[in-house]
């Protein structure tokens, strides 16, 4: 009988245990396939609708959302250097560039064929991909009255990134506790508990919500 030399591997071994780095990865994906989805049935109109991004039309936060696609480490650090060091004022630059530069159907395309990259912004890791994507992703979806992003997907986002992250954008929280009503998710503390859901309570803690 020939002996069977093939190496025994333990059972279950081809199937690793996916890592949370993992479980975003898989979210980002299913984020940029989403919207690559809803971009493509929107008009010439739509595209250029006003966006919850001061001064930019849903085509310019479509450029904001893919230009790490397209813009090389040089590049970015030398727009970066021309804008004074800037971050908004270097992505409004590059935004209304791209836009000029670029028709709606090339930033679709930029989007679509990007799902699977595996881009991470400076220091902010997988969560951080998956954040740019779903906090841009709701500046044109809501104003467009869109499917919003799932609250399990919200959830993610908040919960990486933290209430110190989350001061950048500059919103006091004091004396206030944001509950979500579609998923198990809060954020601050105080006696006045304001329900609302997830994707609520992401647009308020980023300055989206103007009304609370």
């Amino acid at each position: 009988m020939t002996e069977d030399r093939r190496q025994q591997r333990p059972s279950g071994a081809d199937h690793e245990t996916p890592t949370v780095d993992d479980m975003i990865r898989k979210e980002t994906v299913a984020e940029r396939a989403r919207l690559a989805d809803l971009l493509d049935g929107l008009t010439p109109a739509q595209w250029a609708a006003p966006s919850l991004c001061d001064g930019w039309r849903v085509r310019e936060v479509v450029a904001h959302l893919t230009m790490p696609y397209r813009l090389s480490g040089p590049r970015f650090l030398l727009g970066l250097v021309r804008s004074g060091f800037r971050f908004n004022r270097f992505a409004d630059r590059a935004a209304r560039a791209d836009t000029a530069a670029l028709t709606d159907a090339q930033l679709l395309a930029s989007l679509r064929d990007n799902i699977h990259t595996h881009w991470r912004p400076p220091g902010g890791g997988a969560i951080g991909a998956l954040s740019h994507d779903v906090i841009h992703g709701l500046d044109f979806t809501q104003p467009l009255g869109l499917p919003a992003v799932p609250p399990d997907r919200i959830r993610l986002v908040l919960e990486a990134a933290g209430e110190k992250n989350l001061a950048y954008f500059g919103v006091d929280l004091t004396g206030r506790r944001l509950i979500a009503d579609d998923v198990d998710l809060s954020l601050g503390e105080g006696p006045q508990e304001i329900r609302m859901s997830a994707k609520e309570v992401l647009l308020t803690v980023t300055g989206r919500h103007r009304e609370t």
